[in-house]
C-alpha cells in the first residue's frame, strides 16, 4: 500500500495560496524597481536641465527660453514628487504583502512537515512490517530443521 497523507489537498492549496502571495509580492518589487528606476532617470534629468540653464546663462538668451527650461524643471520635479509617493504607496503594500507571503509560507510549512513526519512514520512502519516478515520466514524455516 502507498502512502497516503490524508491532508495532501490541503496542502495543494496552500501551495498554490503562497505562491499567489510570492508572485504578488514579486510584482510590487518589479514595480518598485521600474519606479525607482524612473526617478533616477528624473534627477539625470533635472540635473542636465540645470547644467544647460547654467550653459545657457553663460551667453545671451531671450528670457522666454530661460523661463521654458526653469518650467521643464519644475515639470520633472513634480513628476519626481509623485513618483516619490507612488513609491512610498509601493513601500507600503511590499510589506503588507510581505507579511501576507511570510503567513502563507508558514501555514505551507507546516503541512510539509507533517507530511514529511506522516511519511517518515510511515516508512518506519513498513520497514518493521517487512522485517517483521522476514524474521517469521527466517522462524518458520528454522522450526521445520
Amino acid at each position: 500500500m502507498a502512502f497516503r497523507f490524508p491532508l495532501a489537498t490541503v496542502l495543494r492549496f496552500r501551495e498554490s495560496m503562497e505562491k499567489r502571495e510570492e508572485l504578488v509580492l514579486q510584482r510590487i518589487l518589479l514595480e518598485m524597481a521600474q519606479v525607482r528606476r524612473e526617478i533616477e532617470r528624473i534627477a539625470a534629468e533635472i540635473a542636465a536641465a540645470h547644467n544647460a540653464r547654467n550653459q545657457a546663462m553663460q551667453s545671451p538668451v531671450p528670457a522666454a527660453h530661460l523661463q521654458g527650461m526653469l518650467n521643464d524643471v519644475e515639470a520633472a520635479a513634480e513628476r519626481r514628487t509623485k513618483l516619490l509617493q507612488t513609491l512610498a504607496t509601493l513601500e507600503q503594500q511590499h510589506r503588507l504583502q510581505a507579511t501576507k507571503y511570510q503567513a502563507a509560507h508558514r501555514d505551507r510549512q507546516m503541512l510539509s512537515d507533517m507530511k514529511t513526519k506522516k511519511r517518515d512514520m510511515y516508512e518506519q512502519e513498513r520497514a518493521r512490517a517487512t522485517q517483521k516478515f522476514l524474521d517469521d520466514i527466517f522462524a518458520a524455516r528454522s522450526m521445520r530443521r
